[in-house]
C-alpha cells in the first residue's frame, strides 16, 4: 500500500502527521488499532497521519495518553491549529492571548471569543472560507485564553444589530444569547449592548479591539475583508481608548444589556413547539 511521505519541516500539520505516525508505529500499533484506544476510526488516524486532516485538542490529549509522548501532541496542536488562521490575523491572535485587558467594539457579529460553535461555523460559512470545521476549531481554540489561571478582562460593546441577525438560524442564535447571558456570570467578561436607538456615535468606521498588557505597548486592531491593521501608535491607540470610552458610555448598562439580550432571544428567536401530529381540520 502506497503510503504518502510527509516532509516535517513543510508545516505544523506535517509535522504533527510524521509524529503521529512515528508514535504509532513505535508503539506497534495499526491505525485501527490506535483508533479503537482513542475513540475514533482509523481512517482519521491516517487521514492526520497524512496531513489530510487538522486534529482536534481533545483528541491530541488521548493520543498522548495512549502512546505515551508524554504531551507532545497536545503541545503540537496548538500551533497547528493556529496555523488555520488566517495569515494576516495570526499576530493579532499571538497578542490576544497574551493581552491582560480586552476592550472590543462589534458590529457585526458576536466578538470570535464569545461565539458558540455553532454560531461560528454559520459566521464563517457566510464569509465563504475553506475548510470550514478547520477554521471552526481554530476559532474555538483561540478561546482557551478564557480557560487560563489569570484570564484577561474582556470587555465587549455589541451594536444591537448583532442581536438580530441570524447567523445559523433561529436554534443557533437563541443558543449563542443564551451564551453571552451565561458569560455575563464570569467576573472576567462583561457585554454591553449599544442600543439602536442611538444617534451618532464614534465608531460608525466599524469594528476595533484595543488590546492592554502588563509590560508591553498598548495595540488597537481592525480589520477588513481580508487584512488586519494593528498598530502601538500612542495616538492611535488613545483615540480608539476615548471612542471605546464613549461607546461604554451610551450602551446600556450591563444589567440593561443582559435584559435586552434576553428579551431579544425570547421574542426573536424562541423555542417552537414541536408538532404532535394531530392536525385539526
Amino acid at each position: 500500500m502506497y503510503v504518502r511521505e510527509l516532509d516535517p519541516s513543510a508545516s505544523a500539520l506535517d509535522y504533527y502527521g510524521y509524529e503521529l505516525r512515528r508514535a504509532r508505529e513505535a508503539a506497534g500499533l495499526t491505525q485501527a488499532q490506535l483508533g479503537s484506544i482513542v475513540f475514533c476510526t482509523g481512517s482519521l488516524i491516517g487521514q492526520i497521519e497524512t496531513a489530510a486532516k487538522v486534529p482536534q485538542r481533545e483528541l491530541s490529549e488521548r493520543l498522548d495518553a495512549a502512546l505515551g509522548t508524554d504531551g507532545l501532541f497536545s503541545r503540537l496542536v496548538g500551533l497547528v491549529l493556529r496555523s488555520q488562521l488566517p495569515g494576516w490575523f495570526r499576530p493579532f491572535a499571538d497578542l490576544e492571548a497574551r493581552a491582560t485587558h480586552i476592550a472590543t467594539f462589534q458590529s457585526q457579529v458576536v466578538y470570535g471569543l464569545l461565539q458558540t460553535p455553532a454560531y461560528a461555523r454559520a459566521v464563517l460559512e457566510a464569509g465563504l472560507t475553506d475548510a470550514l470545521d478547520e477554521q471552526v476549531a481554530a476559532r474555538m481554540d483561540r478561546q482557551r485564553v478564557l480557560k487560563r489561571d489569570d484570564p484577561p478582562l474582556i470587555w465587549v460593546v455589541l451594536d444591537e444589530v448583532v442581536l438580530h441577525r441570524p447567523f445559523g438560524g433561529r436554534e443557533v442564535m437563541r443558543e449563542q444569547l443564551t451564551h453571552l447571558l451565561d458569560l455575563q456570570d464570569r467576573r472576567h467578561v462583561r457585554v454591553q449592548v449599544l442600543p439602536l436607538g442611538t444617534g451618532n456615535h464614534p465608531a460608525t468606521a466599524g469594528s476595533f479591539t484595543v488590546l492592554r498588557f502588563d509590560r508591553d505597548p498598548d495595540i488597537s486592531y481592525s480589520e477588513n475583508y481580508d487584512a488586519g491593521y494593528m498598530t502601538a501608535n500612542p495616538s492611535v491607540v488613545r483615540d480608539c481608548s476615548h471612542r471605546y470610552d464613549h461607546l461604554q458610555a451610551a450602551a446600556l448598562s450591563i444589567e440593561g444589556s443582559a435584559a435586552l439580550i434576553a428579551r431579544v432571544r425570547e421574542e426573536r428567536y424562541a423555542e417552537q413547539p414541536e408538532l404532535d401530529g394531530s392536525a385539526v381540520a
